[in-house]
């Protein structure tokens, strides 16, 4: 555990009076940063997508590549009675008994790649390498969501679970008060019984608010890969800094920064891209490339013993020009400019739904805050203080305590869809991640990770 962690739980201890205990020991406060961080170095989808990238990149090494030159050697004429005896090649000797040797054929073959085919190829790869890199910021933002909705889900249902016990609490004062007022013949036995049963309803309700808390702790485990003590993990009470998103744009504004943004469309248009150079490389096929041949020939048989020679080899496309080729290439760059289309038509619609989500986010929990978490606390306390004086009915009181803890857990919900709701928008418009925050791509450091 480092030391981010010890200090985070050292912190947990000194503040123990604030957090609940579960049967495992005390939980681990962690900030929603924290919780980032330890996605990051565990996510077994985000290290895939690193490894594409180092793919691409190995596959623009291969593209790059020059054709390797071939060397060649080769011994003739050949026989075990008579090894070219009395040649009459120039610089053997013309007795018939004295051998002049095998002829001996030296090359030097290289292939001349034509019409560009080596710069189209190069450019290929550079665009899959583009897109491998904006398909994993594309990861980094979808996944990255997905964990901040996971960790206010947990933090909705710890503040539930609050709730939870401070109404449980709340009814044993206000038991222990109706049994003396009972024994005084202060209150009847039946309003006494109606409040101890809203006492245990408390009760069962924090039972539930527990299950729920261990419930969203295991969904958070599963998504962070399950890390050592992921069950006692608690999710500090953090609300997102709502920064200047452009959101107060106009929404055709907003949806063009969108697509100027978004790492899914830009990787679907480099993508798009590649095909179109890989169709033009598919065209270009058709054009022979030319093999260069030189050597150095030793041959006994020729009128001079060593000579030199040069040729040309070309394949000739009479039966075949490639045409396949180019065809599969005009389908797979049709096919990419159709994914590209269906995404931008996807930003679209992202944007509209999570812009109208977070303007209604907002109101919402301005309403809470403008007087409705006051107006729940004044009416459940005057309530109460009316019902202890014998001024209200003990069906009023109950009702008042039910409205309290309704409008206490919708709040909890409103605050948590606006933080989602603000996430979202973030999402939909393809904000980067702060720089200190976000992980790099091609960082070892996931990569071994993987091995842990």
């Amino acid at each position: 555990m480092n030391k981010k962690f010890l200090k985070s739980t050292a912190s947990g201890l000194l503040l123990s009076f604030l957090m609940a205990f579960n049967v495992y020991g005390q939980n681990q406060a962690l900030s929603l940063d924290e919780v980032l961080s330890i996605f990051y170095q565990r996510n077994l989808d985000l290290i895939a997508a690193q490894y594409n990238i180092d793919q691409s990149f190995a596959q623009a090494v291969i593209a790059a590549a020059i054709p390797n030159p071939t060397v060649g050697f080769q011994l003739g004429e050949l026989s075990s009675s008579n090894l070219n005896k009395g040649a009459g090649a120039t610089g053997c000797n013309h007795d018939a008994n004295v051998s002049c040797g095998a002829a001996e054929y030296y090359s030097f073959s290289q292939l001349i790649e034509v019409a560009g085919k080596r710069g189209l190829r190069i450019q290929s790869s550079g665009f899959a390498t583009q897109a491998a890199e904006s398909d994993f910021r594309d990861a980094v933002r979808i996944f990255s969501n997905m964990v901040r909705h996971a960790y206010y889900q947990l933090l909705q249902m710890q503040k539930n679970r609050w709730l939870a016990q401070e109404i449980v609490d709340h009814y044993e004062v206000i038991t222990k008060a109706n049994n003396l007022r009972m024994k005084s013949g202060d209150i009847s036995e039946s309003d006494f019984l109606r409040v101890k049963m809203e006492a245990m309803r408390a009760q069962s309700d924090l039972d539930n608010a527990h299950t729920a808390v261990e419930m969203a702790q295991a969904d958070l485990a599963v998504i962070l890969r399950w890390p050592d003590k992921s069950l006692q993990f608690e999710a500090k009470e953090q609300w997102p800094e709502v920064k200047n998103i452009a959101q107060g744009l106009p929404k055709e504004e907003l949806i063009s920064k969108a697509l100027q943004q978004r790492p899914d469309l830009q990787g679907d248009k480099l993508r798009a891209d590649q095909a179109d150079r890989e169709l033009e490389l598919a065209r270009r096929l058709k054009y022979p490339d030319v093999t260069l041949t030189g050597g150095y020939a030793h041959d006994p048989s020729n009128n001079a013993l060593n000579t030199g020679f040069v040729g040309v080899s070309v394949p000739l496309p009479l039966f075949y020009q490639y045409q396949g080729e180019a065809d599969k290439a005009a389908v797979n760059l049709n096919q990419s400019r159709l994914v590209a289309q269906q995404t931008e038509l996807g930003i679209r619609s992202d944007v509209i739904s999570t812009l109208a989500a977070w303007n209604s986010a907002s109101k919402i929990v301005l309403r809470f805050r403008e007087g409705l978490l006051d107006d729940a606390l004044t009416v459940r306390d005057s309530s109460e203080l009316a019902y202890s004086k014998g001024a209200t009915s003990v069906l009023d009181f109950i009702e008042a305590q039910r409205s309290y803890k309704n409008v206490m857990r919708d709040y909890y919900a409103a605050e948590i869809s606006h933080a989602n709701a603000y996430y979202d928008l973030e999402k939909s418009l393809g904000v980067e991640l702060d720089v200190d925050k976000a992980p790099v791509a091609h960082n070892k450091q996931n990569q071994a990770s993987l091995q842990k």
